[in-house]
């Protein structure tokens, strides 16, 4: 089976899931910080850090995902 020699990602595609990935990482920090259960500022850091460094990767995924879905049904409907 051949496989096309497309390629799926662009320079202005990756430049678009950065900053999307970016402001997504600085939002939830921002919302995360006031949820950590301490008054140490290293702690509050640390944690929310941690916990938006983990939720911005699951964000990532999705939006690779969305990207995968969304260009194979433009081409199923290209090929109608």
């Amino acid at each position: 089976m051949a496989q096309s020699e497309q390629k799926l990602t662009s320079p202005v595609s990756l430049l678009v899931d950065a900053i999307l990935v970016i402001g997504f990482f600085v939002f939830m920090f921002g919302v995360l910080q006031k949820h950590v259960p301490s008054n140490d500022p290293k702690m509050v850091m640390l944690w929310a850090g941690l916990t938006s460094g983990c939720m911005t990767g699951v964000f990532w995924l999705a939006v690779q995902m969305f990207r995968v879905v969304l260009r194979g049904q433009a081409r199923r409907n290209a090929g109608k």
